[in-house]
């Protein structure tokens, strides 16, 4: 049997089989190791997805604005932007929200940190925590130590993720309308997980 060809960029996903099409993922990550550590233990077929994924240790927009420079250079398929409320303002939050968004890119973000989509493999959350608070709730209910940049938590995690991605979808449910700095908690890293399962 033939394999349908089709470019890489701007495919239809409905007559396209994902394995059939080599797809290119820039992630920019916020955090250095973190969230690296997790979207690097995906399993996707690296024949099919190449992943460029990139710590950076900036702040949101600043984020961005890398991003914009490493797309210029190598015209990813596809770019995630991956970033924290934490203790930055509101306004450059979503300011890097819209600055990714008008330059095509996509934003998993979290209010207030990463951990939030860790814990929501386990339960629904609906309250905003103390980042130190999430390392606790996560530490109980995996039965060890949660460490930060653990490079295994993928793989304790992948079981529960449809639950994740539920309770992910259920929390943008109840901003209406949204305001990404102030709706905490909220996360839409389920998008660039459901995004990158396609190819699993």
């Amino acid at each position: 049997m033939t394999k349908r060809k089709a470019s890489p960029r701007g495919y239809d996903r409905r007559k396209v089989n994902t394995r059939e099409v080599k797809q290119s993922f820039l992630i920019v990550c916020e955090g250095s190791k973190t969230e690296p550590n997790y979207f690097e233990s995906f399993r996707v077929p690296r024949n099919v997805v190449v992943l460029d994924i990139q710590g950076l240790g900036k702040n949101p927009s600043q984020l961005v604005d890398h991003a914009q420079k490493l797309q210029n250079k190598n015209a990813y398929d596809q770019v995630w932007c991956v970033f924290d409320r934490d203790d930055w303002t509101p306004d450059d939050f979503n300011r890097a929200i819209s600055k990714a968004e008008k330059q095509g890119f996509k934003v998993a973000y979290s209010n207030e940190a990463f951990e939030l989509w860790y814990v929501l493999h386990f339960e629904f959350l609906n309250t905003g925590l103390p980042r130190s608070d999430y390392r606790r709730k996560l530490s109980s209910h995996l039965q060890y130590q949660y460490e930060k940049n653990s490079k295994i938590i993928y793989d304790k995690l992948r079981s529960y993720q449809p639950t994740a991605i539920r309770n992910a979808e259920r929390l943008l449910q109840d901003y209406n309308p949204p305001n990404p700095s102030q709706d905490n908690p909220s996360t839409t890293v389920h998008l660039l997980v459901q995004e990158l399962n396609r190819f699993i």
